[in-house]
């Protein structure tokens, strides 16, 4: 991914969250995806904070839009790897998260990791 691409990927996944747009943000991501969170730890107790599946996300960030009506992000900074994206980030509350996407040959992440400031 070179560096165009990753800024449009990651305004076209802020602009999703921003709106409230499962969907969307779900557009970036493969059907067999594995995403891990700490938050989805506390929302969905039995995944350990594991959540397997594009079905499974959706249903994961729908409660976390129930919970959190006013939910909104601000980018702070964006991270290249070899077949990762790291979006940097401030939500609604002034917390710092980075959320890494891992890609595999194709456009769509197969992985996601979201990390919380301490």
């Amino acid at each position: 991914m070179d560096p165009n691409e990753a800024a449009a990927l990651a305004q076209s996944w802020l602009e999703a969250w921003n709106a409230h747009d499962v969907e969307a943000v779900l557009a970036h991501f493969h059907d067999d995806v594995e995403f891990t969170s700490p938050v989805a730890a506390r929302l969905v107790p039995d995944s350990g904070g594991r959540i397997h599946g594009k079905a499974a996300l959706r249903a994961y960030w729908e409660e976390g839009l129930r919970r959190l009506p006013d939910l909104h992000f601000e980018l702070e900074g964006l991270y290249l790897g070899v077949d990762t994206l790291v979006i940097h980030y401030r939500d609604e509350r002034g917390g710092v998260v980075a959320e890494g996407l891992r890609f595999g040959d194709g456009p769509l992440a197969i992985e996601g990791h979201a990390a919380y400031g301490a």
